[in-house]
């Protein structure tokens, strides 16, 4: 079955139309809100070069898993 998912709110402009592999693989700031900057910021603290490296962090999937377990606990 496929599953079409709009992500339009989540990116830049310039992935909006891209493949769910290539947004993996592009910069943080291909998400919206995130700057060059912040990206800069990103790699230099944590070696996160890619909306995957971002999604993959050890440290933010803990926080993610902290928050899923505070929300399953009300």
């Amino acid at each position: 079955m496929a599953i079409t998912v709009n992500l339009d709110a989540l990116l830049d402009k310039a992935y909006e139309d891209k493949p769910l592999t290539e947004i993996l693989d592009a910069p943080v700031d291909a998400l919206q809100g995130v700057s060059p900057g912040d990206a800069e910021k990103l790699k230099a603290a944590f070696n996160i070069k890619t909306v995957r490296d971002l999604g993959t962090n050890k440290y933010f999937r803990a926080a993610v898993t902290l928050l899923d377990l505070e929300t399953t606990a009300r």
